[in-house]
């Protein structure tokens, strides 16, 4: 049991790129963009839902939400789940060719990956415009980019958990994960030459001090997860989680993280408030009450600079997993009322 939801491998795609040129000056002569899709596409392909991955999160770690009666329905959409730069299944540094790999991989950031998702929906299924974008947390990230960056092709985004630019804070808990990690004694300065069983076992926990709030803890809620106790919550989730990882895509995926702005660009410049104020979609900013590093405080102030925005906290004791309430049917129900409600119009 994880807090992630299925672990099963279906069936996915992968869609090639040549000489993908990266946003940060290098190039990938093949960059591969694993994706797979639920649903299926109208004639006139109005109705497509794009619902990028989170930080160490593959498709198969999402797809728990899709489905009759769940947050995005099959029945009526058309959902299309690209897998992000750096998480073991589109390109990164676990599956690079020569001459990158787990001691040289590039800097991805969500300039590439929407650019990369944008050629995919265009190429393969011939999509010029989207009904809607769900992320929570680094896909909300995706989802803010998109909306910033292609706001033509954007009607509507749901943004759970997540931020329009990594704040300072989120930067210093970001790093503590990173030298947690790092810290392994397999670390060479460059890569790991193991799996770094410690590390990841380490970063597990810390994970689950920032992820979860103080309320979850004292009122023990790992409990109504199924968990038997504190200690086989922490083992049975966040370590588990992070062990079934490799660790270079782990960190190549900190540094999307990291780097995440939608105003660092040739479009904006820099200009935050440019960047948020050219976001046209129709949007439901969710940010938890309780989470420790996207916070709702962060979330008021990206929001405020968005036209057509609206903020719709998530009152949960769920912390950051709120936007992810694989356990918790009364979050789960606000995420798709928030869907249904944007859909609607």
């Amino acid at each position: 049991m994880t807090m992630w939801g299925p672990m099963a491998q279906p069936e996915y795609q992968v869609f090639e790129i040549e000489n993908f040129k990266l946003q940060k000056g290098m190039t990938l002569p093949r960059a591969r963009l694993a994706y797979t899709t639920y649903g299926t596409l109208a004639d006139d392909r109005s109705n497509v839902i794009l619902y990028p991955t989170p930080y160490g999160a593959q498709h198969t770690d999402l797809e728990w939400l899709i489905g009759p009666g769940r947050v995005l329905d099959p029945t009526d959409w058309f959902i299309v789940i690209p897998n992000m730069f750096g998480n073991g299944l589109s390109s990164s540094p676990s599956n690079h060719d020569a001459p990158f790999g787990p001691d040289r991989y590039p800097l991805f950031t969500h300039w590439d990956n929407v650019h990369a998702q944008k050629k995919l929906l265009e190429d393969v299924f011939g999509i010029e415009r989207l009904a809607l974008i769900y992320g929570w947390s680094m896909g909300a990230q995706q989802a803010l980019h998109w909306g910033a960056i292609f706001p033509q092709m954007v009607e509507r985004i749901c943004a759970i958990c997540g931020s329009a630019r990594t704040s300072i804070h989120n930067k210093v808990f970001l790093d503590g994960v990173r030298s947690t990690l790092t810290g392994d004694p397999s670390w060479r300065g460059t890569h790991f030459d193991g799996h770094p069983v410690r590390g990841l076992r380490a970063m597990g926990r810390v994970y689950a001090g920032w992820a979860m709030s103080q309320t979850f803890y004292r009122e023990r809620l790992y409990e109504v997860a199924g968990f038997s106790s504190l200690e086989d919550f922490i083992v049975r989730s966040w370590e588990a989680n992070f062990l079934r990882r490799n660790a270079h895509d782990l960190l190549a995926s900190l540094d999307t993280w990291m780097a995440s702005d939608i105003s660092d660009n040739e479009i904006y410049g820099g200009d935050i408030a440019k960047a948020l104020g050219s976001i046209t979609a129709r949007s439901i900013i969710m940010p938890s009450r309780t989470d420790l590093y996207f916070t709702p405080e962060d979330s008021a102030l990206e929001t405020a600079m968005m036209p057509n925005a609206e903020l719709r906290q998530i009152d949960s004791n769920w912390g950051h997993r709120a936007g992810n309430p694989v356990f918790n049917p009364a979050d789960e129900a606000v995420l798709r009322g928030a869907v249904e409600d944007l859909l609607s119009q």
